[in-house]
């Protein structure tokens, strides 16, 4: 198949014993031409046998490297492409920056879907009948920009679309896993009030690592009641969610005696089963009381559990 951009030599083929006036090979212009090395006896070539000509060095030139004739330059090597770090959290980037990030890190076809697709939503924004043409392309935001980007694509969907609580709602109830992870992330960017907590509280309530994660974004820092915020952080220490996925955790940790207990009462629980203590508890019970340690091995368990409830 022809290469679009490069242009291949053809060998010129031989001419027969005459020249162009039909006159022998060296005779057309007047002159009289060496005759062609002899070939020997046994069939082979000097010429061809004999190695490169040595310059006045005496060593022998390395042999040009074989190419197409495209143009460029076979020892000249592309400049490394520089590879753009990870995507920050959809739910804590200003979503300028956001567009600005994911369009960097998107091919061209890619990109040419997302701005058909945002254009789309800011035309037809809300709920549309049975299924509005922006929540098709939710759906569709995994295979066009790939799994890496598809949260940061459906949270700028979703903003081009206005989506209020009840279109996020929908969106949150009907869609995939995916989809009511881009509904979470999306949240803070979308709903000033607690209007939208029961979305999140029913993320809570799965073991879903990665719903988890969305669940406890800045939304659920601003709104969350202190009971359900602090059962959010004993969820992620169960199921093994970073705390530091938890947005705020500093803030409204500090000088909660109510949180300290709750993870005391965890930690004795681990340790009396001889289980390790993770490390992320330790981490919240020391933002809670900077004094405060976990309960050492076979110290004596508080009758109540950790939802503060007689066990």
């Amino acid at each position: 198949m022809n290469h679009p951009h490069a242009t291949w030599e053809t060998p010129t083929a031989a001419l027969g014993p005459t020249g162009p006036t039909g006159a022998p090979e060296g005779e057309a212009d007047g002159m009289t031409r060496a005759a062609p090395p002899r070939t020997p006896a046994d069939g082979t070539n000097p010429a061809a046998t004999r190695g490169p000509k040595a310059d006045a060095t005496g060593a022998a030139p390395a042999p040009e490297p074989k190419t197409r004739a495209t143009g460029l330059d076979p020892t000249r090597e592309s400049p490394a492409r520089t590879p753009l770090p990870a995507l920050e959290s959809p739910a804590q980037t200003p979503l300028r920056t956001l567009h600005d990030q994911l369009t960097a890190r998107l091919d061209a076809a890619a990109r040419a879907w997302l701005g058909q697709a945002l254009d789309e939503a800011a035309g037809q924004p809300g709920i549309h009948g049975p299924i509005s043409v922006w929540e098709l392309r939710l759906a569709e935001a995994g295979r066009r920009c790939g799994a890496e980007y598809a949260d940061a694509a459906r949270v700028l969907i979703l903003h081009a679309a206005r989506a209020g609580t009840d279109a996020l709602s929908r969106v949150y109830f009907q869609g995939t896993a995916a989809e009511r992870r881009a509904v979470l992330h999306a949240l803070p960017h979308l709903v000033p009030g607690p209007d939208a907590v029961p979305l999140v509280e029913d993320a809570l309530r799965t073991n879903d690592t990665r719903l988890l994660s969305a669940a406890v974004g800045p939304y659920a820092a601003r709104h969350l009641s202190p009971h359900h915020w602090r059962h959010a952080v004993l969820k992620c220490l169960f199921t093994g969610v970073p705390v530091a996925e938890v947005a705020e955790l500093e803030r409204r940790a500090r000088a909660d005696a109510e949180l300290a207990r709750m993870l005391g009462d965890h930690a004795a629980e681990r340790t009396a089963a001889g289980r390790p203590v993770p490390e992320d508890l330790r981490r919240v019970l020391t933002l809670t009381d900077p004094t405060a340690t976990p309960p050492a091995p076979g110290a004596e368990r508080d009758p109540r559990g950790t939802d503060g409830k007689e066990s």
